[in-house]
Order: C-alpha cells, then structure tokens, then sequence
C-alpha cells in the first residue's frame, strides 16, 4: 500500500497570466532541482472543468524506502510553499492521506520536527 501526499488550492478566481507563469517557473525549478531520479517528484493534474474553481491541484507518491520519505517530503513541501505563496487568495488543502500538513508562514509546508537537523543526522542526513 501507498502513501500519497495531495495538494489544492481553490478560489473563484481564475489564475492571471502572472499567476499561470509563476507556477510554471516554480514547477521547472523543482524539476530541475530535484536530486532523486528514482522518486515521484512534484506532479501537477491538468485542469479539470469538473472542479471549477480549483486553481492547482497535484499530488506526489511517497517512497517506499523509509530513509527517502523525509527528503522527497521535505522537497516537494518546499516547492507546494512556494506554489502558495504566489497564488494570494487561494484556499489550500494540503494532506498525506487523511492527516492534514500543517502550515507555518515561516517554515511553509511542513509536520513538527521534520526539519530538525538532529533529526536530520540522525536519520542518516537529508
């Protein structure tokens, strides 16, 4: 069985053109940045007319190796932050499963320890 991390934002309004190319640049940064050839990265869905005020809308497969899981989490979490901080107005939802991520303005997208750095060493690094 898979664990899944889902991401949305919804709001009435369109996205702009702006809007459109920041979550392109946002999405190709990511792409280009994400160091795990073998691990589902930051996947986008098409636009769906069924949920019309859905704005973005994604979801990425979490790694079946346990050492993996912090490192793709912290990645993608990362570009989901940036991805909702260039869309003001939106409502997000942000979950794995059935537990909702929190968010912090500070640190983003992100559950409690997972960036702490003796954590970090002791998982083997991130």
């Amino acid at each position: 069985m898979s664990v899944s991390l889902y991401y949305c934002a919804s709001r009435t309004a369109p996205l702009t053109d702006a809007e459109t190319a920041a979550v392109e640049r946002i999405v190709a940064a990511h792409r280009a940045s994400f160091p795990y050839e073998d691990q589902e990265s930051l996947y986008l869905y098409d636009s769906d007319d069924s949920r019309p005020d859905e704005v973005v809308a994604g979801s990425t497969k979490m790694p079946f190796d346990p050492d993996m899981v912090l490192p793709v989490l912290d990645h993608v979490l990362g570009s989901v932050s940036e991805l909702r901080r260039a869309l003001p107005g939106a409502e997000w939802r942000v979950h794995m499963d059935d537990l909702d991520v929190p968010w912090g303005e500070a640190e983003g997208y992100a559950f409690p320890g997972m960036r702490d750095p003796d954590l970090a060493t002791e998982l083997g690094g991130l």
